[in-house]
């Protein structure tokens, strides 16, 4: 029910809103969303949360219980009712321009920059960095894990580690974005179009009498879908009940243990009946550092189960994104803007960021530009997404933008892709950016002087 409310977002952006608007502030802003410095074991992040980002400018609003509020709130009682009857009226009505998601991003490069009337922008900021915040930061960890895997299936199943069913859904969203196949969360793939995938738990086991009569009533119920969970009680024992029982599941599954050593044991088996086709799964704990391990030692492992790491990544829980004002425009005047203290520094101006790819496609380095700057052979990544307060592109499904992301990995080149000591990828500015930021400093330190 509070979806779209107006009021998700600080108090400070509605004290600013109520401020612009009693001082007849009037202006036109231009705001961009990056990083400044990757996380601890980051070489690139992936853009998600955009989707989520449009609904939310598409019909945000106040409603009359939340103006009330507001006019009750202490901090409002200077402010004069313009600012109710306007906040009673709020639309966005802004254009936005971002990187689609799925697209690799780096330091320093706008993800999305809006351009609207000053309080619209002001009053957008929480959200978009909260939304595309922690997508992306999903995103990217996933990212790393199906690369880790090597081409084998990776399934997202963060749902019971997440921090709520809401970040349930757009964990499992953004885990498909990166790479993932598909998610446990039903609900999610109801809601995204994504593949769902599920085994059984130990509990289904241990509610039976014995592990065979568990293992033939999952297939009586199952009998094209079947994974068999292998470790309640032992991994050899069990394995030998199945063969025994000679009905052959879709797969089984491998919780704990030593799943290098037992995964190897369990193929050699299921191939020794020429049960060749039986996928083993794997969870318990997984990250991208330790799959990594476990195919350096062969580990006969087809797919991995991957929750915790993916829902709460706990090496990189959050991201530095920022929203910064970087141009404003009154009265016909455009204005840059730029926050110049130390190691806290901002680029002035709308920008575009240019991709630039070596004859065989690899990519090579990204060039940051001043909006109008020549490509000079690059490629785009901002692209146009809303004019007016209303869409120009319709919404992508989930595997499109996982499409995305895996062919934006594949022209990385591995040298940037690695798991760990990952080289750092070439981002520079141009030299009408240097120049700019140049005269701002110049013209603040004249400023100052005055």
């Amino acid at each position: 029910m509070f979806e779209h409310s107006g009021l998700l977002t600080d108090l400070y952006e509605l004290t600013m809103a109520a401020g612009y608007l009693q001082t007849r502030f009037e202006a036109r802003a231009t705001f961009e969303l990056f990083v400044r410095h990757l996380p601890p074991h980051r070489n690139y992040l992936v853009a998600a949360g955009l989707e989520q980002a449009l609904d939310f400018l598409e019909n945000v609003h106040f409603s009359a219980e939340e103006i009330d509020y507001l006019r009750q709130h202490p901090v409002f009682r200077n402010i004069r009712g313009e600012f109710f009857d306007y906040l009673a009226k709020f639309r966005f009505t802004g254009d936005v321009w971002a990187m689609p998601e799925g697209s690799l991003v780096f330091p320093g490069e706008p993800m999305l920059r809006i351009v609207a009337p000053i309080i619209e922008g002001q009053i957008m900021e929480t959200y978009f960095l909260s939304t595309l915040s922690y997508q992306t930061m999903i995103a990217s960890k996933a990212a790393r894990v199906v690369t880790a895997a090597k081409g084998r299936q990776v399934v997202e199943f963060g749902a019971r580690r997440a921090h709520g069913s809401q970040a349930s859904l757009l964990a499992a969203r953004a885990a498909a974005i990166g790479g993932c196949q598909g998610t446990s969360n039903v609900l999610a793939g109801q809601q995204f179009g994504m593949e769902t995938y599920g085994t059984q738990a130990h509990s289904w086991v241990m509610a039976h009498e014995d592990e065979t009569e568990a293992f033939a009533q999952f297939l009586d119920a199952f009998p094209e879908h079947a994974v068999l969970l292998l470790d309640t009680y032992d991994v050899h024992t069990a394995v030998k009940r199945i063969i025994t029982m000679n009905r052959k599941p879709a797969g089984v599954r491998l919780d704990s243990g030593d799943l290098a050593k037992d995964s190897q044991w369990v193929r050699r088996e299921l191939n020794r009946v020429g049960w060749t086709d039986v996928k083993i799964f794997a969870s318990g704990d997984l990250d991208e550092t330790r799959i990594a391990a476990l195919l350096a030692k062969h580990a006969a492992i087809d797919a991995f189960g991957v929750g915790t790491a993916l829902a709460t990544p706990g090496d990189a829980p959050h991201l530095n994104l920022i929203y910064k004002l970087v141009e404003v425009e009154r009265g016909g005047k455009v204005r840059e803007a730029a926050k110049l203290s130390a190691a806290k520094v901002t680029y002035p101006g709308r920008k575009q960021v240019f991709r630039y790819s070596a004859p065989s496609g690899e990519y090579r380095h990204d060039s940051i530009a001043l909006d109008g700057e020549p490509a000079d052979g690059g490629e785009p990544m901002l692209v146009e997404v809303m004019r007016g307060g209303r869409r120009v592109t319709p919404a992508q499904p989930v595997a499109d933008l996982r499409a995305r992301c895996l062919a934006g990995l594949a022209r990385l080149p591995r040298t940037y892709r690695q798991i760990n000591r990952a080289a750092v990828y070439p981002v520079q500015y141009t030299k009408r950016l240097e120049a700019l930021l140049e005269k701002l400093r110049r013209r603040i330190r004249r400023s100052a002087l005055k």
